[in-house]
């Protein structure tokens, strides 16, 4: 049965199922995360064996405790007090999951069989097919027909190729009315934002629509009728502003005013077209479906039919859509999260576009963290031991940054680079970066205490800040972006960074002002920075 630790203070609680070995430490990184000061990064690891937990301890500083007693490797049992550091949980049971819930052995089915239908797990659409799907037996027969079809057609286009392209998608579509209606061309249009074309009844704003965008189209016909042709831009926007799908014969297509293409054709003797109406009205683009021969025309079961079809595959279409949107939202937070705050990056992730060269002016807060003495210490070091030192460093040093809503820049060395109001500014950012920089601080505090428990160097760090106007965007070339500011205010922090001392954190003049709840406090004597005419007002956080 799994095992649950429940915080005795908070609501945290933690599942343990059985049959592997979780981490518990303060990183985000562990099985069990539990951000404390007092639990060490990889404080300990538990194991669910039966209805007993198993606890190792790895080594943390401010130890492992069952029911009062620090312990390295012990056993607990349901009701037992664990503590990690100064966090106490109650070990629980939990309650068997439906997964864990065996079926009992059925008895043989008691019950009469009115009526089966195999199940097939491919769609056939042929089979079901020996001319148009309206043109034989009873209307009983038919409907029964066009049911078991649209069952084998609603498979067939939420099979894998219609959900991750939609240019395949759409030809899937083209392709089952090819099979199942007797039809000489077939065309899809999609609306595409930005044109504003036609009224938008029922909800969809005026403008939302956008230009009708020919996708995919084919056509049986052979010579130049089958080749450039245009949709009847008529009834193009009566079908997608109206949201009404049409029957209709005997009408010139070739009147100047059309959709699609460039050729002019005789007159159609049949055609249908419905809209692509995705959730809430939406109108994602056309189907249109026409016949040339006189002997060819659609009837009303056939415009139901399609209507019906329409339906189906917008279904398919915004689900791809909504699918292409979400893998390329994962690959940019994948690529931005390493940098950004993970609320501010999955905003940049959801925003549509490519994201380009450029930039803007923007009012930011520049904070600049540098270890001191950092080059004579690493002389001293292997090189595994200088890695290890500054992969832990800023693993918490970018903890703090996003915990405050900033954005890491870059990595300089031993330096790291945050700051604060671009891409996104939102107020209280200079506040928030003066808090960072007090918790970075604080977080080489503890670290230090961890390392002199493990018998390793200390460090210690200043911390420069500015506030000022910079250009902010992605600088560098097409194959690779890198998002940065440009301006005094960098080039001020970063000198202030230079002047601090261990465990100093020093703001100028225009930072300070702009503070709506200002920490303690000392004004230094102005600096004389390089590259200022006059010499900078500053203080120093008496964190």
């Amino acid at each position: 049965m799994p095992l649950r630790l429940v915080a005795t203070t908070g609501d945290s609680s933690f599942r343990v199922p059985p049959g592997r070995a979780l981490s518990v430490g303060r990183t985000a990184d562990c099985d069990l995360p539990v951000r404390d000061p007092t639990v060490s990064r990889q404080h300990a690891e538990v194991e669910c064996v039966g209805n007993r937990l198993h606890i190792r301890d790895g080594g943390s500083t401010n130890g492992t405790f069952v029911d009062g007693r620090r312990v390295h490797d012990a056993v607990a049992l349901p009701g037992a007090r664990i503590a990690f550091g100064k966090v106490t949980f109650e070990l629980r049971e939990e309650p068997a999951l439906d997964s864990d819930v065996q079926l009992p052995v059925e008895d043989p089915l008691d019950a009469t069989i009115l009526r089966q239908v195999q199940v097939v797990g491919h769609a056939n659409i042929a089979a079901h097919l020996g001319g148009a799907p309206a043109a034989r037996g009873t209307p009983a027969d038919r409907q029964a027909e066009r049911l078991a079809l649209m069952l084998d057609i609603a498979r067939e286009l939420s099979g894998p190729t219609g959900l991750s392209e939609i240019d395949r998608l759409l030809e899937k579509v083209v392709d089952i009315l090819f099979q199942v209606m007797s039809v000489d061309r077939v065309a899809i249009l999609m609306a595409e934002p930005g044109s504003g074309e036609g009224g938008a009844p029922g909800g969809q704003p005026e403008g939302d629509l956008g230009e009708l965008v020919p996708r995919v189209w084919r056509s049986r016909v052979d010579g130049a009728f089958g080749g450039s042709w245009r949709v009847p831009k008529a009834v193009a926007r009566k079908t997608v502003t109206e949201r009404v799908a049409m029957l209709l014969e005997n009408f010139p297509a070739a009147d100047g005013q059309s959709e699609g293409a460039t050729l002019a054709i005789p007159n159609i003797r049949s055609a249908l077209c419905a809209p692509l109406l995705g959730q809430q009205g939406r109108v994602l683009g056309l189907v249109y479906l026409d016949n040339l021969a006189a002997d060819h025309t659609f009837t009303d079961e056939d415009l139901g039919f399609l209507t019906a079809f329409a339906g189906m595959a917008a279904v398919s279409i915004e689900n791809s859509q909504l699918l292409q949107r979400v893998q390329r939202e994962a690959v940019v937070l994948s690529n931005f999260q390493r940098y950004f705050a993970p609320d501010l990056a999955r905003q940049i992730a959801a925003q549509t576009g490519e994201i380009g060269l450029g930039g803007s002016r923007r009012t930011v807060t520049v904070l600049f963290c540098d270890i001191r003495g950092f080059t004579s210490l690493s002389e001293q070091m292997a090189a595994d031991e200088i890695a290890k030192l500054l992969t832990e460093y800023f693993t918490e040093m970018v903890d703090v940054v996003f915990e405050h809503g900033g954005i890491l820049d870059k990595f300089m060395g031993d330096a790291l680079m945050a700051l604060w109001g671009a891409p996104v500014e939102r107020d209280g950012d200079a506040d928030r970066a003066v808090r960072a920089a007090v918790a970075m601080q604080q977080a080489v505090q503890q670290l230090n205490f961890e390392w002199v428990g493990q018998g390793r160097r200390t460090i210690s760090v200043g911390i420069g800040l500015s506030q000022g106007e910079v250009f902010a965007g992605n600088i560098g070339s097409d194959r690779r972006l890198e998002y940065t500011v440009i301006g005094d205010a960098v080039n001020t922090a970063a000198r202030l960074c230079a002047e601090a001392g261990p465990g100093d954190i020093l703001i100028a003049e225009p930072l300070h002002a702009s503070l709506t709840t200002p920490p303690r406090v000392r004004a230094l004597p102005p600096l004389p920075l390089k590259g200022k005419a006059q010499a900078v007002p500053v203080y120093r956080v008496e964190w």
